[in-house]
């Protein structure tokens, strides 16, 4: 199901906002809380939630370029699609494609059949995670 992006603002799923820098620098600190709030969970050994934490820091670290390009997103799905679309030259295609499955275990595991996330895949969303944000803090 691709679309473009013109699309995905015709149907409001992104929209046009005034660029607002607190909300760029909220999400930055959020995604850094939730890197942080990861790897606890992974040390505690709740694979699962680490997992979904490391989405989360993923997740508002791409916010904060949509909020830089006064964008708003209304869908997970909007945001992945905006980012792949105008961030592929500056961050890797790998991560970009983390971004997406990240995206897919986490709405298979709030909505669909929770699936059991081995510590291996958990371990490799972190440092994910963690590269992701790097990659965001440059670009801002």
């Amino acid at each position: 199901m691709e679309r473009d992006i013109d699309e995905l603002f015709k149907k409001r799923l992104l929209r046009k906002i005034s660029v607002d820098t607190e909300k760029v620098n909220s999400s930055i600190r959020i995604a850094e809380k939730k890197l942080e709030e990861a790897q606890k969970l992974f040390e505690s050994g709740f694979f699962g939630n680490a997992l979904l934490s490391s989405y989360t820091s993923m997740f508002h670290a791409s916010r904060a370029l949509l909020y830089k390009e006064g964008v708003q997103e209304i869908s997970h799905y909007a945001v992945y699609f905006y980012i792949k679309e105008k961030f592929a030259d500056k961050i890797s295609k790998s991560l970009i494609n983390s971004l997406n499955n990240y995206r897919e275990i986490r709405h298979n595991i709030l909505y669909g059949e929770e699936s059991e996330i081995r510590e291996d895949d958990s371990e490799n969303s972190i440092l994910d995670a963690e590269d992701f944000l790097e990659e965001v803090k440059k670009i801002i």
